[in-house]
Protein backbone atom coordinates (compact mmCIF):
# COMPACT_ATOMS: atom_id res chain seq x y z
CA UNK A 1 0.00 0.00 0.00
CA UNK A 2 2.89 2.31 0.45
CA UNK A 3 2.79 2.45 -3.19
CA UNK A 4 -0.54 3.63 -3.43
CA UNK A 5 0.08 6.46 -1.18
CA UNK A 6 3.57 7.81 -3.03
CA UNK A 7 1.52 7.59 -6.08
CA UNK A 8 -1.68 9.62 -4.71
CA UNK A 9 1.36 12.42 -3.34
CA UNK A 10 2.54 12.25 -6.55
CA UNK A 11 -0.70 12.39 -9.18
CA UNK A 12 -2.75 14.21 -7.27
CA UNK A 13 -3.40 16.93 -4.63
CA UNK A 14 -5.60 14.48 -2.04
CA UNK A 15 -4.35 14.39 1.44
CA UNK A 16 -2.12 10.88 1.90
CA UNK A 17 0.31 10.25 4.90
CA UNK A 18 3.67 11.73 4.52
CA UNK A 19 5.81 8.72 4.08
CA UNK A 20 9.89 8.51 3.26
CA UNK A 21 10.47 7.58 -0.22
CA UNK A 22 13.54 5.99 -1.61
CA UNK A 23 13.68 6.16 -5.54
CA UNK A 24 13.36 2.46 -6.25
CA UNK A 25 10.01 2.92 -4.75
CA UNK A 26 8.91 6.16 -5.77
CA UNK A 27 9.85 4.40 -9.82
CA UNK A 28 7.46 1.01 -8.36
CA UNK A 29 5.17 3.83 -7.35
CA UNK A 30 3.79 3.93 -11.04
CA UNK A 31 2.29 0.32 -10.85
CA UNK A 32 -0.07 2.06 -9.07
CA UNK A 33 -1.33 5.02 -11.27
CA UNK A 34 -3.99 3.25 -12.48
CA UNK A 35 -5.61 3.09 -9.34
CA UNK A 36 -4.88 6.63 -8.39
CA UNK A 37 -7.23 7.24 -11.85
CA UNK A 38 -10.00 5.35 -10.15
CA UNK A 39 -9.95 7.39 -7.65
CA UNK A 40 -9.66 10.57 -9.51
CA UNK A 41 -12.48 9.13 -11.86
CA UNK A 42 -14.95 8.94 -8.84
CA UNK A 43 -14.24 12.64 -7.79
CA UNK A 44 -14.68 13.41 -11.28
CA UNK A 45 -17.86 11.99 -11.60
CA UNK A 46 -19.36 12.63 -8.74
CA UNK A 47 -18.60 16.04 -9.12
CA UNK A 48 -20.21 15.63 -12.62
CA UNK A 49 -23.43 13.90 -11.05
CA UNK A 50 -23.98 16.47 -8.86
CA UNK A 51 -23.61 19.49 -11.06
CA UNK A 52 -25.67 17.73 -13.14
CA UNK A 53 -28.70 18.18 -11.01
CA UNK A 54 -28.64 21.86 -12.21
CA UNK A 55 -28.19 21.13 -15.50
CA UNK A 56 -25.56 19.32 -17.78
CA UNK A 57 -23.30 22.36 -18.49
CA UNK A 58 -23.29 22.82 -14.43
CA UNK A 59 -22.38 19.37 -14.30
CA UNK A 60 -19.03 19.63 -17.23
CA UNK A 61 -17.86 22.37 -15.45
CA UNK A 62 -18.12 21.04 -11.89
CA UNK A 63 -16.64 17.29 -13.35
CA UNK A 64 -13.76 19.96 -15.11
CA UNK A 65 -12.72 22.07 -12.17
CA UNK A 66 -12.71 18.96 -10.02
CA UNK A 67 -10.36 17.21 -12.86
CA UNK A 68 -7.77 20.04 -12.44
CA UNK A 69 -7.86 20.48 -9.00
CA UNK A 70 -7.51 16.99 -8.19
CA UNK A 71 -4.60 16.18 -10.38
CA UNK A 72 -2.94 20.04 -9.84
CA UNK A 73 -3.12 20.41 -13.42
CA UNK A 74 -0.27 18.35 -12.99
CA UNK A 75 -0.37 16.92 -16.86
CA UNK A 76 -1.54 19.76 -18.55
CA UNK A 77 1.54 21.18 -17.48
CA UNK A 78 3.19 18.49 -19.31
CA UNK A 79 0.80 18.79 -22.14
CA UNK A 80 1.83 22.77 -22.50
CA UNK A 81 5.54 21.75 -22.26
CA UNK A 82 5.07 18.83 -24.79
CA UNK A 83 3.26 21.52 -27.43
CA UNK A 84 6.08 24.27 -27.19
CA UNK A 85 8.49 21.42 -27.85
CA UNK A 86 6.77 20.43 -30.67
CA UNK A 87 5.33 23.46 -32.05
CA UNK A 88 8.86 25.94 -31.62
CA UNK A 89 11.74 23.19 -32.27
CA UNK A 90 10.23 22.38 -36.27
CA UNK A 91 12.79 19.41 -37.26
CA UNK A 92 15.97 20.90 -34.63
CA UNK A 93 15.87 18.19 -32.19
CA UNK A 94 18.86 20.39 -30.28
CA UNK A 95 16.29 23.17 -30.09
CA UNK A 96 13.41 20.20 -29.29
CA UNK A 97 15.18 19.38 -26.80
CA UNK A 98 16.27 22.95 -25.09
CA UNK A 99 12.98 24.34 -25.44
CA UNK A 100 10.87 20.98 -23.63
CA UNK A 101 13.77 21.95 -20.69
CA UNK A 102 12.26 25.00 -20.33
CA UNK A 103 9.99 26.08 -17.69
CA UNK A 104 8.21 28.78 -19.45
CA UNK A 105 5.29 28.47 -21.02
CA UNK A 106 5.43 29.89 -24.61
CA UNK A 107 2.30 30.13 -26.75
CA UNK A 108 1.62 26.88 -27.99
CA UNK A 109 1.71 25.88 -24.39
CA UNK A 110 -1.11 27.86 -23.78
CA UNK A 111 -3.40 27.48 -27.07
CA UNK A 112 -2.95 23.68 -26.21
CA UNK A 113 -4.02 24.04 -22.76
CA UNK A 114 -6.94 26.00 -23.45
CA UNK A 115 -7.88 23.63 -26.45
CA UNK A 116 -7.56 20.55 -24.05
CA UNK A 117 -10.13 22.43 -20.92
CA UNK A 118 -12.56 23.54 -23.82
CA UNK A 119 -12.17 19.84 -25.33
CA UNK A 120 -12.88 17.78 -22.30
CA UNK A 121 -15.71 20.98 -21.15
CA UNK A 122 -17.93 19.96 -24.78
CA UNK A 123 -16.98 16.27 -24.47
CA UNK A 124 -17.85 16.27 -20.45
CA UNK A 125 -21.46 17.87 -21.23
CA UNK A 126 -22.01 15.51 -24.42
CA UNK A 127 -21.57 12.23 -21.30
CA UNK A 128 -23.14 14.36 -18.81
CA UNK A 129 -26.38 15.05 -20.48
CA UNK A 130 -26.45 11.33 -21.39
CA UNK A 131 -25.63 10.22 -17.86
CA UNK A 132 -22.91 8.03 -18.73
CA UNK A 133 -20.85 8.55 -15.46
CA UNK A 134 -19.86 5.16 -15.53
CA UNK A 135 -17.48 6.24 -18.44
CA UNK A 136 -16.63 9.20 -16.84
CA UNK A 137 -15.25 7.32 -14.12
CA UNK A 138 -13.46 4.94 -15.60
CA UNK A 139 -11.81 7.06 -18.05
CA UNK A 140 -9.00 8.51 -15.69
CA UNK A 141 -8.35 4.86 -14.69
CA UNK A 142 -7.28 3.39 -18.52
CA UNK A 143 -5.64 7.13 -19.19
CA UNK A 144 -3.85 5.84 -16.64
CA UNK A 145 -1.85 2.49 -17.67
CA UNK A 146 -0.67 4.30 -20.72
CA UNK A 147 2.61 5.03 -18.74
CA UNK A 148 3.23 1.56 -17.96
CA UNK A 149 3.31 0.78 -21.95
CA UNK A 150 4.94 3.94 -22.40
CA UNK A 151 7.76 3.31 -19.84
CA UNK A 152 8.63 0.10 -21.29
CA UNK A 153 8.19 0.57 -24.93
CA UNK A 154 9.84 4.23 -25.63
CA UNK A 155 13.52 5.43 -25.24
CA UNK A 156 14.07 7.65 -22.19
CA UNK A 157 14.53 11.02 -23.88
CA UNK A 158 16.82 12.21 -20.94
CA UNK A 159 17.81 11.11 -17.18
CA UNK A 160 14.78 12.48 -15.74
CA UNK A 161 11.49 11.94 -13.63
CA UNK A 162 10.62 9.51 -17.19
CA UNK A 163 13.61 7.31 -17.08
CA UNK A 164 13.46 6.33 -13.42
CA UNK A 165 10.25 4.29 -14.46
CA UNK A 166 11.41 2.45 -16.85
CA UNK A 167 12.88 -0.57 -14.83
CA UNK A 168 10.11 -0.42 -12.32
CA UNK A 169 6.84 -1.31 -14.17
CA UNK A 170 6.80 -5.29 -14.86
CA UNK A 171 4.82 -7.84 -17.31
CA UNK A 172 2.99 -8.25 -14.73
CA UNK A 173 1.38 -5.26 -13.67
CA UNK A 174 0.72 -4.31 -17.75
CA UNK A 175 -0.90 -7.33 -17.55
CA UNK A 176 -3.29 -7.45 -14.50
CA UNK A 177 -4.09 -3.79 -15.45
CA UNK A 178 -4.79 -4.79 -18.84
CA UNK A 179 -6.89 -7.73 -17.51
CA UNK A 180 -9.12 -4.63 -14.92
CA UNK A 181 -9.10 -2.66 -18.17
CA UNK A 182 -11.37 -5.77 -20.57
CA UNK A 183 -13.42 -6.54 -17.22
CA UNK A 184 -14.31 -3.08 -17.07
CA UNK A 185 -14.48 -3.09 -20.75
CA UNK A 186 -18.54 -4.37 -20.17
CA UNK A 187 -19.78 -1.97 -18.42
CA UNK A 188 -18.44 0.52 -20.76
CA UNK A 189 -17.80 -0.81 -24.01
CA UNK A 190 -15.61 2.59 -25.36
CA UNK A 191 -12.54 2.04 -23.27
CA UNK A 192 -11.60 -0.24 -25.67
CA UNK A 193 -10.06 2.53 -27.58
CA UNK A 194 -7.65 2.59 -25.00
CA UNK A 195 -4.84 0.60 -27.06
CA UNK A 196 -5.44 2.70 -30.04
CA UNK A 197 -4.89 6.04 -27.83
CA UNK A 198 -1.33 4.40 -26.52
CA UNK A 199 -0.20 3.77 -30.01
CA UNK A 200 -0.93 6.68 -31.32
CA UNK A 201 0.79 8.87 -28.63
CA UNK A 202 3.71 6.90 -28.29
CA UNK A 203 3.91 6.31 -32.82
CA UNK A 204 3.61 10.18 -32.16
CA UNK A 205 6.43 10.85 -29.42
CA UNK A 206 8.63 8.26 -31.09
CA UNK A 207 8.45 9.88 -34.32
CA UNK A 208 8.75 13.69 -33.50
CA UNK A 209 10.15 13.86 -30.24
CA UNK A 210 12.43 10.87 -30.10
CA UNK A 211 11.60 9.23 -26.63
CA UNK A 212 9.64 9.56 -23.73
CA UNK A 213 9.96 11.65 -20.63
CA UNK A 214 7.99 13.26 -17.75
CA UNK A 215 6.30 15.59 -20.16
CA UNK A 216 5.41 12.93 -22.48
CA UNK A 217 3.71 11.04 -19.54
CA UNK A 218 1.68 13.55 -18.64
CA UNK A 219 0.74 15.32 -22.28
CA UNK A 220 0.09 11.04 -23.03
CA UNK A 221 -2.30 10.82 -20.05
CA UNK A 222 -4.46 14.28 -21.30
CA UNK A 223 -4.26 13.15 -25.03
CA UNK A 224 -5.81 9.67 -24.02
CA UNK A 225 -8.48 10.99 -21.98
CA UNK A 226 -9.67 13.37 -24.35
CA UNK A 227 -10.02 10.63 -27.04
CA UNK A 228 -11.41 8.42 -24.50
CA UNK A 229 -14.20 10.68 -23.86
CA UNK A 230 -14.77 11.46 -27.49
CA UNK A 231 -15.08 7.43 -27.82
CA UNK A 232 -17.26 7.00 -25.04
CA UNK A 233 -19.75 9.72 -26.03
CA UNK A 234 -19.47 8.34 -29.89
CA UNK A 235 -20.34 5.01 -28.27
CA UNK A 236 -23.87 6.96 -26.60
CA UNK A 237 -24.42 7.69 -30.33
CA UNK A 238 -23.93 4.50 -32.24
CA UNK A 239 -25.20 1.89 -29.35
Amino acid sequence: MKGLIIAIRFLTRLPAPRVTVSSAEFAASMRWFPAVGLIVGALVAGGGWAGAKLDPWSGALAALLLWVAVTGALHLDGLGDIADASGAAHKDPVRLRAVLADPHAGSFAVVAIALQLLAKLVLLHGLIATEAFTAILLIPFAARIAPLLWSRWLPALHDGLGSRFRGAVRPVDIGLWTILLLALAALSPSLLAAPLAVLLWGWWLRRRIGGISGDGHGAGIEVSESLLLFAALLWTHVA
